[in-house]
């Protein structure tokens, strides 16, 4: 359950702090996007750099196999979390993986090494060549699978692990409840950035809008701080603005 769906809930034990920046929101307001982004930068106020993140619901239903929303999509200026890379490759490929900086590189080692419970890498990234062996990992790693539908299973590791290493490659998937959440940057951020990152992930998820989806397919945009309230965009200037692109 996602942080927004255990506030509707009442399930979200709210802090002080948390209280008193929601009380810079108007809850039932849909904000222009700067406004929006300046009012995520206003209320975080933890002690660490928080993650800006954007909550988007979409008009599809995830239970239907044609319906799911999948891809990944890099962002110009990039999350400010680097990510730890492990690479399934051989040959020229595993040495074009090192270079480009990924963290671990193998091959039956390396599926030797998570099938005895090592999990210390945020992706996973693959060659072609290798996923029938990789395959065997399928019960153990689930969701965290390479995949050509989020680009992790792929001929140009140099790419992948450059984009992945120095965080501008964003993965994003629709939830249940029909959202998708992932982050576009840091509160540090400027708002033009943060503004510009938005807008090529709202454009990538245009794109990726399946052909069964019926009416309206962007019907909410919410961003918000890590622990900080959610903050509504409006929704026809800036979908307009993403389609632009």
């Amino acid at each position: 359950m996602t942080k927004q769906e255990r506030r509707a809930r009442g399930l979200y034990k709210k802090s002080a702090r948390y209280v008193a920046e929601a009380a810079k929101v108007d809850s039932k307001q849909e904000y222009e996007t700067i406004a929006a982004l300046d009012l995520v930068k206003q209320t975080s106020s933890t002690k660490f750099d928080a993650t800006v993140d954007i909550a988007v619901r979409l008009g599809v239903d995830p239970r239907q196999g044609d319906q799911v929303v999948r891809g990944t999509t890099e962002l110009p200026h990039g999350t400010g979390k680097s990510q730890k890379v492990a690479v399934f490759a051989k040959g020229p490929a595993a040495e074009a993986a090192q270079a480009a900086g990924a963290d671990v590189v193998g091959a039956d080692d390396l599926i030797a090494k998570i099938q005895n419970g090592w999990r210390d890498f945020d992706v996973l990234v693959a060659t072609p060549d290798m996923m029938p062996a990789v395959g065997r990992l399928g019960r153990t790693l689930g969701p965290r699978m390479p995949n050509p539908k989020s680009g992790t299973v792929t001929t140009d590791v140099t790419r992948v692990v450059n984009a992945i290493k120095k965080a501008t490659r964003v993965a994003y998937r629709v939830e249940k409840g029909a959202i998708v959440h992932a982050p576009i940057g840091k509160a540090s951020f400027p708002i033009e950035q943060l503004e510009e990152n938005m807008n090529v992930l709202l454009n990538a998820l245009i794109k990726a809008k399946p052909a069964t989806a019926k009416g309206r397919y962007i019907r909410k945009i919410t961003v918000s701080s890590s622990m900080g309230p959610g903050v509504d965009i409006e929704l026809q200037t800036a979908t307009k603005t993403a389609e632009r692109l």
